[in-house]
C-alpha cells in the first residue's frame, strides 16, 4: 500500500506559529495535524509566544471537534524521534474503530484499515464537511 495524497489543501486555520490540517493521506473524518511553521523537534523548543498559541489553538480545535463534530475521545501524539518537523496528531475516536481496540497499538492497524478500505467518494466527502466544520468554528 502506497502513500498517497488525499486532501493537499484541507487547512483548517494557518497561524502565525501553526497550521492545523486533516491528515492529508489517511481518509479519517477528524483526523488532524498540528504543525509548527519553525523548523524543531519538541515542545521544549517553543518561543513563550509559540507555547501559549499552540495551547490555544490546541484547547480551541479540540473543544470544536468535540461540539461541533461529535468527537468524544482523542488521541495525542508527538513524536521526537522522527525526521518530520515537529507536530502533533489529533487523532478522533469513532465508532467503527473498536473491533481494533483501545490501546495504542490500535492505530497504526486502523490507519491502514482507513487507507486500504474507506478511500470512498462519500467518506472523502466527509472528511472534507468536517475540515469546513471546524474551519469555520475555529474563525
Amino acid at each position: 500500500m502506497s502513500d498517497r495524497i488525499l486532501f493537499p489543501k484541507e487547512d483548517v486555520i494557518d497561524t502565525k506559529y501553526f497550521n492545523i490540517h486533516q491528515d492529508r493521506e489517511v481518509p479519517i473524518p477528524g483526523f488532524f495535524i498540528m504543525e509548527a511553521k519553525r523548523k524543531l523537534r519538541s515542545v521544549s523548543e517553543f518561543t513563550n509566544e509559540e507555547a501559549v498559541e499552540f495551547m490555544d489553538l490546541l484547547r480551541k480545535v479540540r473543544k470544536g471537534m468535540f461540539e461541533v463534530l461529535g468527537i468524544k475521545d482523542v488521541y495525542l501524539f508527538q513524536d521526537e524521534d522522527t525526521s518530520h518537523n515537529f507536530h502533533l496528531w489529533i487523532f478522533p475516536r469513532h465508532s467503527w474503530m473498536e473491533e481494533f481496540g483501545r490501546k495504542i497499538q490500535s492505530v497504526r492497524p486502523i490507519m491502514n484499515y482507513a487507507k486500504e478500505n474507506m478511500i470512498t467518494d462519500v467518506l472523502i466527502k466527509e472528511v472534507k464537511e468536517h475540515v469546513k466544520k471546524i474551519r469555520k468554528y475555529m474563525e
